[in-house]
């Protein structure tokens, strides 16, 4: 049962469902995604008080049942890809666009009644009565507070024995105070979720230093997804690109390479400047190449090594594609050969 992963159904009337106020905020952390194991850090609910919860959800139609048995496993179709071919090269985490799923009705539904309770029920408190009420408050108040916009509130909901992901998520979110930020990403097992950092670099108060800190060892393909990402600040964008501009240079020649492949050689637009070491260019030179969109970025990219250059020149895309090739001819790094139109 610990295995299984609820999942709300979409078209359920949860309004019109007689929730109490806790299965309500239960059902407002699931997003398909997160087994039932994880709930317990996700809500701060014990685990058997979960269960009940989940029961009379599934009874209420909000949320569909366990399944009887486990799908069986994949017999993997990645290791039936070759991988020399040039299909965009699998990485060990995920983009952001495809750990990001759209946040669930509930969740909207519930964020807006926590924000209701804060801005009638709380924001009229003292500032310092609010931050020793969040030290020691529960849900639905809890959340509640997290829409505080003071620091000192924040940092005292992150004192909460009760906090969990979903709170963290919230102040991600709609906390606009680099300081409260900073108390947040001082939580290590809050910035290692998904959903943290995904609200944090749409927040516009992130301060760059914060973002440099935080994303400067990730993998490139994550850097890269932040920096094209248009729910981004422009200004965290711009971090981005410089972040991963620096990390290309030290980044292992796998990870160049993936990133490359992954993005179709897009990414090299904002590479311009930067050259490759010879391992580099040794792993993209023992692919077959066969994306007239990858081929035609890495012609128009200044640094492609030559061998590189002639390795595209004898890939059957580009003798069936007169224009590849004679983007590919015209590259600086080109051989003499080729340049001649031999």
């Amino acid at each position: 049962m610990n295995d299984w992963t609820p999942k709300p159904i979409p078209s359920a009337a949860v309004a019109k469902l007689p929730l109490s106020p806790e299965e309500g905020f239960v059902l407002s952390r699931l997003d398909g995604a997160t087994p039932v194991k994880h709930l317990t850090a996700l809500t701060g609910l014990p685990p058997e008080r979960i269960q009940a919860i989940l029961t009379r959800l599934v009874e209420h139609g909000a949320v569909l049942p366990a399944p009887t048995s486990a799908p069986p496993p994949s017999t993997g179709a990645r290791a039936a890809a070759p991988p020399e071919e040039d299909t965009p090269a699998e990485a060990e985490e995920p983009l952001a666009a495809e750990e990001e799923a759209p946040e669930d009705a509930t969740v909207e539904a519930a964020a807006g009644n926590w924000r209701q309770i804060f801005e009638r029920q709380l924001h009229p408190l003292p500032e310092d009565e609010r931050a020793r009420r969040a030290r020691g408050a529960e849900d639905p108040e809890l959340s509640a507070f997290c829409f505080d916009p003071v620091p000192a509130v924040i940092k005292s909901v992150l004192e909460n024995t009760r906090v969990g992901l979903g709170h963290a998520r919230l102040i991600a979110r709609h906390h606009h105070n680099p300081v409260g930020l900073e108390a947040l990403c001082g939580r290590a097992a809050f910035v290692a979720d998904t959903g943290v950092r995904r609200w944090l670099v749409r927040n516009p108060q992130l301060p760059a230093g914060l973002y440099r800190r935080l994303w400067s060892g990730r993998r490139l393909l994550e850097q890269y997804k932040v920096a094209m990402d248009r729910d981004v600040p422009e200004g965290t964008r711009r971090t981005a690109r410089e972040v991963m501009r620096t990390r290309f240079n030290t980044a292992p020649a796998e990870e160049r390479v993936e990133l490359i492949l992954n993005t179709e050689g897009r990414v090299l637009a904002s590479l311009v400047g930067l050259a490759v070491d010879g391992k580099t260019a040794a792993l993209l030179c023992g692919r077959t190449y066969r994306s007239p969109m990858l081929i035609q970025n890495i012609a128009r990219w200044s640094a492609a090594p030559p061998a590189l250059i002639a390795h595209l020149l004898k890939q059957e895309a580009v003798r069936r594609q007169p224009q590849l090739r004679m983007l590919l001819q015209r590259h600086p790094n080109a051989p003499a050969d080729a340049r001649r139109g031999g």
